[in-house]
């Protein structure tokens, strides 16, 4: 029998496809064009090949920015994944604490990126901010403005507690949806805490932890908003992200070229650690 197809059905994608080329494959083009050309001004613009690739890959600025954000992400990865697990199996599985925590844990991601930041800054201010202040009353020499260290601690702790909700919220997402009789069974077998978490709970939550890193993988490697209205990238370059770092090369300096042959890099970078990670947490799950 001869298979029919509905070819009606295109017409319901279509808007959808001309959505997505709109809002992100032309634009993408755009960057790509501007990557390969060099101009002198009037919108006459003229080929220049992979040169702009060229300066940004030799360019120490961009290799330091890079690492920055490696270490950055790798900060909070180390940080976030082991606090959410630990405070989504200590959140009450029933009874009234259950909606008040999921509305404390969702409270941080519903308040806007350069929110954020305005609140670490004022927080963390020596003469007026609650973190500051009470630091330097105890005789601890604090100032995020001037002492890269200080600046480091304070957006790392801003990020912390900006999206270790999310963690939380998938795994506890990812535990509640474990049978009860997997409990019971360890019960009878007397089972130990540690056990019950290595053996089942762990298994349970591998699909959401993968999620979890993923998700804070990427936006840890391309904050951007928080880290600027707190520190503005400083002192000094300190705190001077990829994300910054483009900004100020494409706004600031208005030097189109070399922002958009390194956005393309930056997006690769991602791409390619994104699929890194997908690929060795997939492969561990499978072979576990």
């Amino acid at each position: 029998m001869e298979k029919t197809w509905n070819n009606k059905a295109w017409f319901m994608v279509l808007p959808v496809l001309l959505l997505v080329a709109f809002s992100a494959v032309i634009p993408l083009m755009t960057v790509v064009n501007y990557s390969v050309q060099d101009t002198f001004g009037n919108n006459v613009f003229f080929w220049n090949g992979s040169d702009w690739y060229t300066e940004i890959l030799g360019s120490d600025r961009f290799w330091l920015s890079m690492v920055r954000n490696l270490i950055f992400s790798a900060i909070i990865l180390v940080i976030e994944i082991p606090l959410g697990i630990f405070i989504a199996l200590n959140m009450p599985k029933k009874g009234w604490g259950v909606p008040v925590c999921l509305v404390l844990m969702a409270l941080p991601l519903l308040i806007p990126w350069n929110v954020v930041g305005t609140i670490w800054q004022v927080f963390g201010r020596i003469d007026i901010g609650l973190l500051g202040y009470t630091l330097s009353a105890l005789g601890i020499d604090y100032n995020y403005v001037n002492d890269p260290t200080d600046a480091w601690v304070t957006v790392i702790l801003m990020d912390v507690w900006h999206w270790t909700s999310l963690v939380v919220l998938l795994c506890y997402a990812g535990l509640v949806s474990i049978p009860d009789a997997y409990y019971q069974a360890a019960k009878i077998d007397g089972a130990s805490r540690w056990a019950i978490f290595r053996y089942i709970q762990l298994p349970k939550m591998n699909r959401v932890l993968l999620i979890a890193v993923l998700l804070r993988f990427m936006d840890s490697f391309m904050i951007y908003t928080e880290p600027f209205v707190v520190t503005g990238g400083g002192p000094g370059n300190s705190t001077t992200f990829m994300s910054i770092d483009l900004v100020k090369i494409a706004v600031g300096q208005f030097d189109l070229g070399p922002a958009a042959a390194m956005s393309i890099i930056y997006f690769l970078i991602v791409l390619l650690l994104s699929w890194v990670f997908y690929t060795v947490m997939t492969t561990v799950d499978a072979e576990g």
